[in-house]
């Protein structure tokens, strides 16, 4: 009997609002499609592969993270933006002036539309960069360290539409 009360319990919870994944987004039940638009690069050094990386790894996260149907335009959740920067800079400097490490920077712009809850849309920047040693050349870790860019915007973009923690 108290087997059958836990299990009552639980799923009166997960019912009760709206979708719940382990990824910690809380979706509510009215939301059903996404829609995202191509991530246009906009910075002054254009990296090629960028912006197709980019909107396909955004797409890939809320396909496999949601229930949410993909659709091509007009989603219950929008996203639109661009690339506004993608900067190598040095960091550090060794006492002969020359770098030790360069930074990776890529900034996005997201401009989010919750066609349902209006209250949670946005319109915000994200900045995250890597450092790599200045020895290296840029083109020897350059994918390497887009892709770690890419993986941690795209959890931070995640967690501002869709994760009310």
């Amino acid at each position: 009997m108290a087997k059958l009360k836990y299990l009552f319990v639980c799923m009166a919870l997960l019912c009760s609002c709206g979708v719940y994944t382990f990824t910690g987004a809380d979706i509510h039940a009215d939301i059903k499609t996404i829609s995202i638009a191509y991530f246009q690069n906009k910075a002054p050094l254009v990296q090629p592969i960028l912006s197709q990386n980019f909107t396909n790894a955004l797409q890939d996260r809320f396909i496999q993270q949601t229930n949410l149907l993909s659709v091509n335009t007009n989603g219950d959740l929008h996203f639109e933006g661009y690339i506004s920067d993608y900067s190598v800079r040095p960091i550090s400097i060794s006492s002969s002036d020359q770098a030790n490490q360069n930074r990776l920077t890529i900034k996005i712009f997201v401009r989010f539309n919750n066609q349902i809850d209006n209250d949670k849309s946005f319109e915000q920047s994200f900045s995250r960069y890597a450092d790599f040693d200045s020895s290296l050349n840029l083109s020897s870790v350059e994918e390497e360290l887009i892709d770690q860019i890419i993986i941690e915007l795209i959890e931070d973009i995640f967690n501002k539409a869709v994760v009310n923690w």
